[in-house]
């Protein structure tokens, strides 16, 4: 047999065979494992990586380059470090970490790498691939914020408006009620929502109680709010690293909304435990420890953060050529959106000069202040008017609100200064009591049930009572009363249509001579004698 082969057959054979070779080389770059600890792995033999560059494992782990040393690597583990051990081999993706955002994410409950953790199977609908860090739009990419983002609060509508694009940071120590604004402004979307104006809102928990998170997002499907909300959870039990890029996950999935030309709405609740995560991270990799033992970097680390909350240009041309834009996003950039952003930040006894509370109240455009003991005495929301500021301003606010309250701030200062001096007793000037009886009684007004938000020409109106001194003959007792038939009878007698000039923004001569009168016909069953 062996004698039939021909030479010149075999060379034949072997010329094709050599010439069906593909000899453009697979080159994957691998690296070995060093060593494993609290969620941070060096890493031998990956020289090429890059910084925030994703890396995988045969088993299917994930990690992010953070330290670039010269003979090693050092990442952190996005899953838990038991299921690594030293000698484990990891290749490059070649991908900076990033996160899959579509509309199929409203209504589910997500982990920071974009897995659904609702176990109400996969995220349906096109997803596109968003960084998730990433530059924050320019100067030139941006217009200054005019239009209110209503939370439905009156005391935050009237005194501390937050405009759309805006960063306004919700501060106060533990159990004040932080939480609660930023979910009172979440359900307080759902009216926009059903005039086709949606605010998608985006609440990224950190290092919270699943327990908690879980109640939540129960509460938001109760209020009809889940269905234009998205859940970013890292739960306290969850690595240090996914808290860390929690927030991240959450402004990619509000830029997605914010540069298709929608608004969107990011909470992070709460940043003082991604900051303590990053610190941890840190720490293991050996980074000099600063102040407080937080990493020198730690100011960019949110600063960069919330930079990312803008106002986009409502000049389409130019919002198309934004900076940083991922090729994702290219050819579907709308102007005009926008990404307002609600970080929270918890102090210790009201210590607002430590570290990270000074960093985070430089970076934002304001700051609304919760006071432990305004909170006790039944002020709720507990803001103490005092500190707190918007520093967007009336510019955020519709004409009517603006009218109405633009005195209650300062009135409301006013108040409370006088307070402290009655507290000593004696005798009042009949001008210092009057002015003591109105503070009382708006301080009584601007107080609200939780999870109960009231629409902005509900808000005007009984505000309007307020500043104008239309409840001196209603005893202080009964101001919850009144504000209740007040707005009855503003519904029932045909006068809704008041109402509706309200929500345009327009206060007219015959609205308040309107809203007068109905003050006057209720107080006089209040009237104290």
């Amino acid at each position: 047999m062996s004698e039939n082969i021909k030479p010149s057959e075999v060379s034949e054979v072997l010329k094709r065979q050599l010439e069906s070779i593909n000899n453009s080389v697979q080159l994957e770059e691998v690296g070995t494992v060093l060593g494993v600890g609290d969620g941070v792995i060096r890493i031998y033999g990956l020289d090429n990586a890059e910084a925030g560059e994703l890396l995988e494992f045969d088993n299917g782990d994930k990690a992010i380059v953070m330290n670039l040393e010269e003979d090693n690597v050092g990442a952190v583990l996005l899953g838990f470090s038991e299921h690594i051990k030293e000698g484990y081999t990891v290749k490059r993706t070649g991908r900076i970490a990033s996160i899959k955002v579509g509309e199929g994410m409203l209504g589910r409950v997500i982990n920071p790498l974009g897995e659904p953790v609702d176990g109400k199977g996969p995220i349906l609908g096109e997803l596109i691939e968003l960084p998730l860090e990433r530059k924050a739009p320019g100067v030139i990419f941006r217009q200054p914020v005019t239009q209110p983002l209503q939370t439905g609060l009156k005391a935050v509508d009237a005194m501390i408006p937050i405009g759309r694009g805006q960063r306004e940071l919700i501060i106060g120590d533990r159990q004040t009620g932080k939480s609660a604004i930023a979910v009172d402004t979440i359900i307080n979307q759902r009216q926009n929502f059903l005039d086709g104006d949606p605010v998608y809102c985006i609440y990224v928990a950190i290092g919270q109680k699943a327990s908690t998170v879980a109640n939540l997002v129960e509460l938001l499907r109760e209020k009809g709010a889940l269905e234009y909300s998205i859940v970013v959870a890292a739960t306290a039990a969850e690595p240090a690293a996914l808290q860390y890029y929690a927030p991240f996950a959450g402004a990619s999935i509000g830029e997605f909304f914010r540069d298709t030309g929608r608004h969107a709405l990011v909470v992070y609740d709460d940043l003082s435990k991604q900051a303590v995560a990053y610190r941890e991270m840190s720490l293991i990799l050996r980074r000099p420890p600063g102040r407080e033992a937080y990493p020198g970097d730690i100011f960019y680390l949110h600063s960069r953060l919330l930079e990312r909350a803008a106002k986009i240009i409502e000049q389409q041309e130019v919002a198309e050529q934004m900076n940083d834009l991922p090729e994702s996003l290219k050819g579907k950039v709308v102007a005009g959106g926008s990404l307002t952003a609600l970080p929270l930040i918890e102090t210790q006894a009201g210590d607002v000069s430590a570290y990270i509370p000074t960093n985070v109240i430089s970076i934002t455009d304001g700051q609304i202040f919760l006071d432990v003991n305004l909170f006790n005495s039944g002020v709720r929301p507990a803001i103490d008017v005092g500190i707190s500021v918007s520093r967007v301003g009336g510019s955020a606010q519709i004409k009517a609100m603006k009218k109405v309250a633009g005195t209650l701030k300062i009135d409301q200062a006013q108040y409370r200064e006088l307070e402290a001096f009655t507290k000593f007793g004696g005798d009042m000037d009949p001008v210092t009591a009057m002015t003591i009886d109105k503070g009382q009684k708006n301080t009584r007004l601007l107080v609200q049930q939780q999870y109960v938000p009231v629409p902005v020409e509900k808000q005007i109106a009984i505000l309007f009572c307020g500043t104008n001194g239309l409840l001196r003959h209603v005893p202080l007792d009964k101001v919850d009363e009144f504000e209740a038939d007040f707005l009855n009878h503003l519904e029932l007698n045909h006068q809704s249509d008041v109402l509706d000039v309200l929500k345009k923004g327009a206060i007219t001569p015959e609205v308040e001579t309107l809203l007068r009168e109905v003050a006057q016909s209720v107080t006089a069953q209040y009237r104290i004698k």
